[in-house]
């Protein structure tokens, strides 16, 4: 076993990354100089809702992307093939469904906050319980996506760790804090064009002194590494064509869908026809992303073949090896390892600061306003940019702590993923089913959070016991796709042993993580649903216009229309609005009385006045200035 190698920056290396964090607080100071100068909340924290179609989608892309994905999917490619690109199937339905059915609902309600949504739904508890879930979730989760490539880097070249964790959190905080929404979607486009950047130079590079991508592929074809379609149906099997392909648009839906940081993005649309369109422009980019990931493992695989650097010692960990290797491909030409560095903090910052305004906007719609509704909109704006400044800091005590706790690094990881599926199911039971009230809807998320860490420790405690007798196990962190996920998962290196198929509690802690968002948002829609049936069902009566998506209607066309109303299965979905600044409430009254009242009811001019003031008294829900929350991020 050799040492580990470090490989040094030059000075035009440390010059390209000085650029990034330069160029990143410039366009920060740009938007907090300019236009509205962020003076009002919804210029801050929802860019005044003018946002057009491409700069929005590449800031979703830039989010779902960070620094764990650019060092992971490489990573993954090389040690065990290119299944990993069946991921991309996943993605048509992960961004269809979001683009015509969750945009529309939260679009036409005019929200701020995602988590706004719950409580027009459900009622106040339900959007205290989702709030607090997503600040628990995004918190755990923003030390270590700073931390992580610090560590990274500092293993393989050296670099300062903590000087790159303070250089990034604080620039990354004070275009947060100063720019607001606009400042953090702008920044996302500028990083998502240095990450493809970085990306290209090290396969271009690379591939050229491997002797071509003809190459390339000949080895990975001789190595084993392009992996066929598995059909294999077994949900234990961690990466097969329907781990991936089906599993993952539950993943997607729990970051694209119901997301507080991508459904912010979506609601600074222009229009809801510019949000939709957004979905449909990060399609192509997303498999890009999944490409150049998938090559770069290829890359790295013509020109180590089976010898990879972690078996020869030069590196610990899988995410340092994809670190090496840009080293040494880029080691005669200075400048380019900058540049592939600049790429992966491009990465983390593009995360944090959605974690940061995401955080500020949810903190100030669903804790703090309903609970002062008669706050000034200049201190409303003042306190936003407090609290984005307050979660920047609190998201470098976090790395603090990510840094000496070590080996729960993973833990945090997989915090972060157990949390989105059960939040995907809190949104989905709302959504389209309307006779689920809010007791059901609480106890719903309780047990899905608790069937979520049950199989999640259970998980990670067996391949804790697993690692101890065998000393050939390779612990490798796998990241998801996306930014928010990341799982220890652990391969033999001699997979000459068969292990026995796990049986009854050990099958389900075996599950394959891909699979753990859809099993744990269906527990919550389950649960949710079986304990509405039994405290009382909601009444079509007693629902918000406009919460409901019409799916069961469209579905259940079969049956008689008089069934279809006992099920509730005719409200309408909220007209599209004639103006963006619509107020919302009259936006209900005004398009939802037909909502309001069963289609058998006869309805006379008398009855529709007075239909339409009780719901206008039942929607003014007090001190609750709809607003909308990023639900977050992902799945494990």
């Amino acid at each position: 076993m050799g040492e580990v190698v470090h490989m040094h920056f030059t000075m035009a290396d440390y010059i390209i990354f000085a650029l990034l964090l330069v160029a990143s607080a410039g366009i920060g100071l740009f938007y907090a100089f300019s236009g509205g100068h962020q003076r009002t909340t919804q210029e801050f924290l929802m860019a005044d809702r003018s946002m057009s179609c491409l700069p929005v989608s590449l800031s979703l892309l830039a989010t779902f992307q960070s620094a764990v994905a650019i060092l992971g999917a490489p990573s993954e490619v090389y040690t065990f093939g290119t299944q990993y690109w069946f991921l991309g199937c996943s993605y048509f339905l992960g961004l269809l469904i979001p683009a015509h059915v969750f945009i529309p609902v939260f679009y036409r309600l005019q929200l701020s906050s995602a988590y706004e949504y719950l409580e027009l739904r459900f009622n106040k508890t339900v959007r205290i319980c989702g709030t607090v879930t997503f600040i628990f979730q995004m918190v755990i989760y923003m030390g270590v996506v700073l931390y992580a490539p610090a560590l990274a880097l500092n293993a393989v070249t050296g670099f300062d760790l903590w000087g790159a964790v303070l250089a990034m959190g604080l620039v990354c905080t004070l275009y947060t804090a100063l720019g607001g929404l606009k400042a953090v979607i702008w920044t996302d486009v500028f990083q998502t064009v240095v990450m493809f950047a970085g990306q290209l130079a090290v396969i271009v590079v690379g591939a050229g002194q491997a002797g071509g991508i003809g190459e390339v592929w000949r080895k990975a074809v001789n190595g084993s590494r392009i992996s066929g379609l598995d059909l294999n149906p077994d949900p234990l099997e961690r990466h097969t064509f329907w781990t991936l392909g089906v599993g993952g648009i539950f993943l997607m839906l729990a970051l694209y869908g119901v997301n507080q940081a991508q459904v912010q993005r979506y609601l600074s649309s222009r229009t809801e026809k510019e949000a939709v369109m957004s979905c449909y422009v990060v399609f192509p980019c997303q498999q890009i992303v999944l490409c150049l990931g998938c090559l770069m493992g290829l890359v790295m695989f013509a020109r180590y073949g089976e010898d990879s650097p972690l078996d020869k010692g030069y590196v610990k960990t899988n995410d340092q090896m994809v670190l090496y290797f840009v080293m040494d491909v880029f080691k005669d030409l200075p400048g380019l390892p900058g540049l592939f560095v600049a790429c992966l903090f491009s990465g983390a910052l593009s995360t944090i600061s959605s974690a940061f305004n995401s955080l500020a906007t949810v903190t100030m719609e669903d804790l703090i306003k309903p609970h002062f509704p008669n706050m000034t909109e200049a201190k409303a704006t003042l306190l936003s940019k407090g609290l984005a400044l307050a979660y920047g800091l609190v998201c470098l005590a976090m790395a603090y702590l990510a840094s000496i706790m070590g080996s729960v690094l993973q833990a945090a990881f997989s915090i972060f993923g157990m949390v989105g599926g059960p939040l995907l199911g809190l949104f989905c039971l709302g959504m389209f089913f309307p006779w689920a009230n809010p007791i059901g809807a609480v106890v719903g998320l309780i047990a899905g959070l608790a069937m979520a860490f049950w199989i999640g420790i259970g998980n990670f405690v067996i391949r804790m016991s697993a690692l101890t007798p065998v000393p050939t196990l390779n612990t490798t962190a796998l990241p998801l796709f996306d930014n928010m996920t990341t799982i220890v998962t652990t391969s033999l290196v001699s997979a000459t042993t068969a292990k026995p198929r796990p049986t009854g509690v050990e099958a389900l802690y075996s599950l394959s993580y891909m699979w753990y968002s859809a099993h744990n948002s269906t527990t919550v829609v389950v649960v949710g649903l079986i304990v509405s049936l039994l405290t009382g069902p909601m009444k079509e009566k007693e629902l918000t216009p406009g919460t409901v998506y019409p799916v069961l209607g469209t579905l259940l066309f079969f049956l008689p229309e008089h069934y279809r109303e006992k099920l509730c299965c005719v409200t309408p979905l909220a007209q599209k609005p004639k103006e963006i600044n619509t107020q919302p409430y009259q936006m209900a009254k005004k398009d939802g009385n037909g909502a309001a009242y069963c289609k058998d009811d006869t309805v006379t001019e008398g009855d529709r006045a007075k239909t339409e003031e009780d719901l206008e008294t039942r929607i003014a829900l007090p001190s609750c200035q709809l607003t909308a929350h990023t639900v977050q991020e992902t799945a494990l």
